[in-house]
């Protein structure tokens, strides 16, 4: 269940247009704007480039970075399938 309350002002304008896009995908106004924040917010945290570690948490990711990678059975296999622009 839902608890926190987030509350927002908006132009008429605003409002409408999202009333708009939610009831086109058959939502509501609520489950459709906290939905796009969401994908949005998501999107901003996964594009950074710049990331602080302290010393431990860096030398445990350029470990992981410089291990070789750990053998899987689905990528062998896909990488012994033909792919089909070379076929004739």
């Amino acid at each position: 269940m839902r608890a926190a309350v987030i509350n927002l002002r908006a132009l008429p304008e605003q409002r409408d247009l999202i009333d708009q896009a939610a009831c086109v995908l058959g939502k509501s106004r609520s489950d459709f704007m906290l939905e796009a924040a969401c994908e949005r917010a998501q999107s901003v945290l996964l594009d950074r480039v710049h990331f602080s570690l302290d010393a431990e948490k860096f030398q445990q990711f350029t470990d992981l970075l410089d291990a070789p990678p750990k053998p899987k059975e689905g990528l062998r296999r896909l990488l012994a399938i033909d792919p089909v622009w070379s076929k004739t």
